[in-house]
C-alpha cells in the first residue's frame, strides 16, 4: 500500500488529498512497518490544507466532509510508536497556525478533536514530545478571540450539545451553509457561554507545566496564558480567577520568591568569589527575575480586577512583607534569606515594573512602620521585642509554604524636629539605631544615606527615586515620606487657587498649606487602616501626624550630610544629586543655612585637595578632567532618571584601590585626583548652584590658557607640545647628554630635553643629528609631571625617572566593570635610570625637570584661580554675583 503512495501525481492538488485521505483511513494498526507512510502522509496533508486555505476552498471542504480530524485522533489511537504522536502534533499545529479562515478555525476547534487531543496522555517523559505538544498549545493560543475561545470552553448548562450540532450539520451540507450555521449556532449558545465554565482544557493543561525546569516550556506557557487573559471574555476571566484556579497565581509568587532567594545567594558567592563568571551568573538570574515581573505586569494590564487583587496579596504577603522589608536591617541574623541590598533591588524592580496602584501605596505606607512589624516572632524577641504573634518562617517548598502574616499592633514612636524656617536634624535623629525596636523604615532608609557604606546609600537612593518615579503613586503619599518635589505642591496649589477651591492662594504662598497636610493623613490613614484590616499589620505612628515639612526637611539633612562624606563613589553621590534637583524648586532655595554651612565648608576643605592635586602627579591633565567630569556631572543630575540602574546593587566593586598595587604607584594617584573632581569638588559646587536658585553653566568658571607661555621653552625648540610626537625634529636647546639602555645590553647615547607649554609637559630623549649642529631627532618621550626624579643615593651620575601613562582614560569604573578584577601587573609603571657624564650634569637635567613642572603647575593654578578664590573666599548669599564674573572671564572652551 505504501508503495503506490510514490507514483505520479500533482503534488497540490485534489486527488492528492482524496488519494492521502484514502490511504489514512485504510491504516488499521500504526507499526514500525507502515509508520513512515502515515508520518508522510500527516505531513502531505498537513501542506495541502495550508494550500488550499490560500488558493483553493476545495481543499477544506473535502477535508471537513471527510471528517479527516476524527482520522487524525483514530490514527493516534491505535499508534504504537511515539513518532506518531510528534507527527501529529506538528501537523495540527501547522495548520492552525497557517489557517486563515475564520471558518476554517471554527471547524477545526469544534467536535472536540482538539480538547481531545490536549487531554490525550502522552508520553512527556520524552523531551521532544512535550516540545510538540507546547508548540501546539501554544498554536491554539494564537488563534483564541471572543468568538472561538466558546469553542473550547465547557459550560455547566451546554456541555457538548453545540458540537452535537456541529456533526449533525456537517453531514448533509456544503462548506457555504456550513459556514452559515456556524453563524447562526454562534448567535444561539452566545448566551449559554454565559453560564459557569466548568472545565477549560488548554487553559488546565498548560498551567501544569507553568513551572517547568526548562525556561522556553516555561516561556510559552506564559505566552499562551497571555492570549486567554487578553481574550477578555467575562466568563473566562471568572474562571481563571476563581479556586482552585487562582492557585496558579498564587504559585506563580512562590516560584519567584524562590527565584529571589537563590539570586540572594548568588550575590552573596559572589561578594566571596567575584569574577566575570559569577557577574554574568547574576546577570542571568536578574533578566529571569524581571522576566517574571514583566510578565507580571502584562497579565496585570489584561484588566481582570480579581487577578489585580490576588497579586497583589501575594506579592505582599508572601514576598515584601515576610522577606524584603525585615532584611533592611545591618545586624546580620541568622536564618535571613535575602540580604538588604537584594532586597532594595526587588523593591526597586517590582514597584518599576508591576504597575499596581495598591501595591505602590500600601509599599510606602508600610515605611511608616518599624522593622519588627514584619520580623519573625522569635526575631523580634531577639530584638528585645515582644510580639503577640508575627509571620511565620518560611522553610517549605512553594508548593506547601503557608503564610499567616498576622501581627499585633504596637507602637512607634519617632523623635523629629518642630517645623520651623531654620530645621537641623541632629546625629540621634539622621543617624537612627537600626537595632532598635521602634525604628521605622523610613528612618532605616535614611539612616542607609547618611551612615551607610557605598552601596547602601545606592540601595536607599534607588528605592527613594523609584518611588518619586512611580506614576501609581498618590502624590500625597510622596508627600508623606518627604520626597513629593516642591514644584509639584505648587502646581496643584496655583490650580486650586486658580478654579477657586478654597483657600488655595492663600496656602499657595504660606509656608505650609494646612489642608494639604490633612490631606496627607487621610491618604495615608486609609493605606494604614487597609494593612492592619487586610494584612493584619498594626501600628501606632506618632510621626504620620507630623508636618509633611518635617519629613522633607528630613530628606534634605540625609542628602546633606552624604555630599559631605568623602567615602562614598561619585556615580553614587551624582544619583544623591539627581535626587536633590528634583526635590527642590528651580527658582526658589529652601535649604536652610545649616545645609548651606554644611556645603560651604565641605567646598572649602576640598579647594585644599584641589590646591595640593594641582601641584600633583596628575596636574597636567586635571583641567581635562575637570571639563569633561563637570559635563558629565551636569548630564548625571539633570537627567530624566538616575544613572545607576538598581541592579548595580547587587555586584561586587570593582574600584581600584591602593592596596592591590604596591609602592606609591601613579595610578593610585590618578584615582584621588578623578574622585576628588568627580565627587567631591565638581558635584559640591554645582549642589550650590541649584541649592540657591542658579542656573549650571555648561563649562567650569576657570580662565583660558594663555597664547604665549611666560617662558617659550617650547617655541625654542621649536616644538609643539600639544602634538609631540617621535621622529619630530627639534632645537637641541640646554640639552644634557646621557646615556639609557631599553634592552640587556643595547646602550643608547641620547639627550635629555623637559619642555612645558601651557598644561602640558614631556621628558624627551633626543638623537643628535650628525649633519645638523644643535638639531636633534625625538626617540622616545614620557610626561614631565609625576616623573619623580631621584639621584641615586650610590651613584651620583644617574637620575631615576617614573613613567606614568600619557593619560588616564581607564579610570572609567563601567569599563572595569566589564573587565572584571584589574590585574595589578598592568598598573605598574615605568622606570627609566639615566647616566650622565658627571655630577653637575645630572643635577642640571633635576633642575630643568623642577624649574618646567613648577611653570606647568602655575599655569594649572592661573587657570583654577576663579574656582579656588570662590572656595576659599565667596559668601553663598553672594554665589550668583560670583559665578557671573567668573562666568566672564572664562572661554567659551576650555578644553585641552
Amino acid at each position: 500500500m505504501w508503495f503506490s503512495f510514490w507514483r505520479s501525481r500533482d503534488r497540490f492538488s485534489l486527488d492528492e488529498l482524496r488519494y492521502l485521505t484514502d490511504q489514512l483511513m485504510k491504516v488499521q494498526v500504526v507499526n514500525e512497518v507502515n509508520k513512515d507512510f502515515v508520518i508522510e502522509a500527516l505531513r502531505s496533508i498537513a501542506e495541502l490544507i495550508t494550500y488550499g486555505d490560500q488558493h483553493d476552498s476545495a481543499f477544506f471542504e473535502y477535508f471537513m466532509e471527510k471528517q479527516v480530524m476524527g482520522e487524525f485522533v483514530r490514527v493516534l489511537k491505535i499508534s504504537r510508536t511515539i513518532t506518531i504522536s510528534l507527527q501529529l502534533l506538528q501537523t495540527i499545529s501547522i495548520m492552525i497556525q497557517n489557517l486563515k479562515s475564520e471558518h476554517a478555525i471554527y471547524y477545526m476547534f469544534s467536535n472536540e478533536h482538539i480538547n481531545y487531543l490536549i487531554t490525550y496522555s502522552f508520553d512527556f517523559r520524552n523531551e521532544e514530545l512535550l516540545s510538540y505538544y507546547i508548540s501546539f498549545l501554544r498554536a491554539i493560543s494564537g488563534k483564541l478571540n471572543r468568538n472561538t475561545i466558546s469553542l473550547l470552553v465547557k459550560t455547566q448548562n451546554v456541555g457538548h450539545s453545540f458540537d452535537y450540532h456541529f456533526v449533525t450539520i456537517r453531514s448533509n451540507c456544503s462548506a457555504y451553509l456550513w459556514a452559515v450555521a456556524v453563524f447562526h449556532l454562534r448567535a444561539e449558545y452566545d448566551g449559554a457561554i454565559g453560564d459557569q465554565i466548568v472545565a477549560f482544557p488548554l487553559y488546565d493543561e498548560a498551567i501544569r507545566f507553568a513551572f517547568h525546569e526548562e525556561s522556553m516550556v516555561r516561556t510559552a506557557i506564559r505566552a499562551l496564558t497571555l492570549n486567554v487573559y487578553h481574550v477578555g471574555d467575562e466568563c473566562v476571566n471568572d474562571y481563571v480567577s476563581s479556586d482552585p484556579h487562582a492557585d496558579y497565581f498564587l504559585n506563580l509568587v512562590k516560584f519567584f520568591r524562590e527565584q529571589c532567594i537563590s539570586l540572594n545567594t548568588l550575590v552573596l558567592d559572589a561578594s566571596k568569589n567575584s569574577g566575570p563568571v559569577s557577574t554574568s551568573t547574576i546577570l542571568s538570574a536578574v533578566d529571569e527575575i524581571e522576566d517574571n515581573l514583566y510578565y507580571f505586569s502584562d497579565v496585570i494590564s489584561a484588566g481582570i480586577p480579581d487577578v489585580g487583587r490576588i497579586l497583589t496579596d501575594s506579592i505582599l504577603k508572601l514576598l515584601i512583607f515576610p522577606l524584603l522589608l525585615p532584611s533592611l536591617r545591618r545586624e546580620d541574623v541568622d536564618g535571613m534569606k535575602i540580604g538588604p541590598m537584594t532586597s532594595l533591588y526587588l523593591l526597586c524592580s517590582i514597584l518599576r515594573i508591576v504597575k499596581i496602584k495598591d501595591l505602590a501605596n500600601l509599599v510606602a505606607a508600610a515605611l511608616f512602620f518599624p522593622i519588627e512589624a514584619f520580623m519573625p516572632h522569635s526575631e523580634a524577641k531577639l530584638n528585645g521585642h515582644m510580639p503577640g504573634t508575627g509571620f511565620s518562617h518560611e522553610n517549605h517548598s512553594p508548593d506547601n509554604d503557608k503564610l499567616s502574616p498576622e501581627v499585633v499592633s504596637r507602637s512607634l514612636r519617632v523623635t523629629v524636629p518642630n517645623s520651623s524656617s531654620d530645621i537641623n536634624l541632629q546625629d540621634d535623629v539622621i543617624r537612627h539605631n537600626i537595632n532598635g525596636s521602634k525604628t521605622a523604615l523610613r528612618e532605616a532608609l535614611l539612616s542607609y544615606v547618611t551612615s551607610g557604606d557605598d552601596v547602601q546609600v545606592l540601595g536607599s537612593l534607588s528605592v527613594l527615586a523609584t518611588f518619586l518615579q512611580t506614576k501609581e503613586l498618590e502624590e500625597t503619599m510622596l508627600d508623606a515620606i518627604g520626597i513629593l518635589p516642591q514644584r509639584k505642591q505648587h502646581k496643584k496649589l496655583l490650580l486650586q487657587a486658580l478654579v477657586g477651591e478654597g483657600s488655595g492662594e492663600e496656602q499657595l504662598f504660606s509656608s505650609e498649606s494646612s489642608s494639604m497636610k490633612d490631606g496627607v493623613s487621610n491618604e495615608l490613614d486609609c493605606y494604614l487602616q487597609k494593612l492592619k484590616d487586610q494584612y493584619g499589620l498594626s501600628c501606632s505612628c506618632p510621626e504620620v501626624g507630623v508636618s509633611p515639612r518635617v519629613h522633607r526637611f528630613q530628606v534634605l539633612d540625609a542628602l546633606v550630610s552624604l555630599f559631605c562624606r568623602s567615602n562614598i563613589s561619585a556615580e553614587t553621590l551624582w544619583d544623591g544629586g539627581w535626587l536633590l534637583r528634583q526635590l527642590l524648586p528651580y527658582s526658589e532655595a529652601k535649604f536652610n543655612s545649616h545645609h548651606l554651612k554644611l556645603l560651604k565648608e565641605s567646598y572649602k576643605n576640598c579647594t585644599s585637595g584641589l590646591h595640593v592635586e594641582a601641584r600633583g602627579t596628575w596636574s597636567d591633565v586635571l583641567i581635562t578632567v575637570l571639563c569633561d567630569e563637570w559635563k558629565n556631572c551636569k548630564r548625571a543630575i539633570e537627567a530624566s532618571s538616575p544613572r545607576k540602574e538598581p541592579k548595580c546593587l547587587l555586584f561586587p566593586s570593582q574600584k581600584c584601590s591602593s592596596e592591590a598595587i604596591p609602592g606609591e604607584s601613579s595610578f593610585v594617584a590618578g584615582e584621588r585626583m578623578c574622585e576628588l573632581v568627580k565627587v567631591v569638588f565638581v558635584l559640591l559646587h554645582q549642589v550650590q548652584i541649584f541649592s540657591t536658585g542658579g542656573a549650571l553653566p555648561d563649562q567650569p568658571p576657570i580662565h583660558p590658557p594663555l597664547d604665549v607661555p611666560e617662558k617659550p621653552q617650547s617655541k625654542t625648540a621649536g616644538l609643539d607640545v600639544f602634538g609631540l610626537k617621535p621622529g619630530a625634529e627639534l632645537k637641541l636647546v640646554d640639552a644634557v647628554p646621557c646615556r639609557i639602555s631599553f634592552e640587556r645590553g643595547k646602550e643608547r647615547h641620547l639627550c635629555f630635553v623637559a619642555i612645558s607649554g601651557g598644561t602640558s609637559g614631556w621628558i624627551v630623549l633626543a638623537e643628535e643629528l650628525p649633519l645638523k649642529k644643535h638639531y636633534g631627532v625625538v626617540r622616545v618621550t614620557a610626561p614631565l609631571v609625576g616623573c619623580n626624579p631621584r639621584i641615586d643615593d650610590k651613584h651620583s651620575r644617574w637620575l631615576h625617572l617614573r613613567v606614568r601613562p600619557s593619560t588616564y582614560s581607564f579610570v572609567d569604573t563601567t569599563k572595569r566593570a566589564a573587565q572584571g578584577k584589574l590585574k595589578t601587573n598592568a598598573l605598574v609603571d615605568g622606570r627609566w635610570t639615566l647616566a650622565f657624564r658627571d655630577e653637575d650634569s645630572c643635577k642640571s637635567a633635576v633642575s630643568m625637570i623642577v624649574e618646567e613642572i613648577n611653570l606647568l603647575c602655575n599655569e594649572v593654578e592661573r587657570r583654577l584661580k576663579p574656582l579656588l578664590d570662590l572656595g576659599m573666599s565667596v559668601d553663598l548669599s553672594n554665589r550668583n554675583k560670583s559665578l557671573q564674573v567668573s562666568s566672564s572671564r572664562t572661554s567659551p572652551s576650555n578644553s585641552l
